[in-house]
């Protein structure tokens, strides 16, 4: 596991992030085991209470669940799932277009640009 941590945000944020970013590709699978919280401190190199505190925010919206003393898994509920995506995905286009408006580009210059740009990448 590669995470590429900034000095802006608080680890746990990012760890969370990570996690968002992995089950949103298909990376990580609903009901797939994931890294015991020490395994994944010792991975990325961070204060196992900051695995523990990144693990009980995902616990708490729903990414991950721990059964007994089974390991933790990603999240079945369907739907959870496709707001995580969805989530990721407003984040971009909000970042996008507040960008976009602040030099003043005409939204339909701007959907002409991604939709090129994104054409582009595919191929």
């Amino acid at each position: 596991m590669d995470v590429k941590f900034n000095n802006r945000d608080p680890v746990y944020v990012q760890v969370i992030r990570h996690f968002k970013e992995q089950i949103a590709t298909g990376t990580f699978e609903a009901g797939q085991e994931i890294p015991s919280r020490r395994e994944l401190a010792n991975q990325l190199k961070i204060n196992p209470n900051t695995a523990q505190r990144a693990y009980k925010e995902m616990e708490e919206q729903g990414l991950i669940f721990t059964e007994g003393n089974l390991p933790s898994r990603i999240t079945k509920d369907a739907q959870v799932l496709k707001m995580v995506r969805e989530e990721l995905i407003l984040e971009a286009v909000n970042t996008f277009v507040h960008s976009v408006r602040s030099i003043n580009v005409p939204v339909h210059e701007a959907l002409d640009l991604v939709k090129n740009s994104y054409e582009r990448e595919n191929n």
